[in-house]
């Protein structure tokens, strides 16, 4: 495999408004209105032509939230200050920063929608 595996993710929602306030609270960014109809779609932002993964909010009918095991991880600077932020906008820490040898640290939370998600460090 040529590439990194993953280009693309989508993080399912029941409530669009708590979600966004809770991710961009959490990564302090504002999310940009995608999807047209039922699909409604908000952009984590994103540059085209580098490296990593691209990705949105996603709600649609019938599709639930939560439950899944699939865990997006996220690049932070230290993971362990994005934790407290998901704690501050309404989210849980389910895993406290830890160790993961010399690929750098990790830490897991729930956010608003009961999404486990992943936040990646090197320090």
């Amino acid at each position: 495999m040529a590439r990194n595996p993953v280009n693309r993710f989508e993080i399912y929602v029941q409530d669009m408004e708590r979600a966004k306030r809770f991710y961009e609270a959490v990564f302090e960014t504002t999310l940009e209105r995608l999807g047209p109809g039922d699909l409604e779609m908000w952009a984590f932002p994103m540059t085209m032509d580098a490296a990593g993964a691209a990705g949105a909010l996603v709600r649609m009918p019938g599709l639930p939230s939560g439950g899944n095991s699939t865990i997006v991880y996220f690049h932070c600077a230290d993971c362990s200050v994005e934790a407290g932020r998901a704690v501050s906008a309404g989210g849980r820490v389910h895993r406290e920063k830890m160790s993961i040898g010399q690929y750098g640290f990790v830490a897991l939370v729930y956010d608003t929608e009961d999404n486990l998600i992943g936040l990646h460090s090197v320090q």
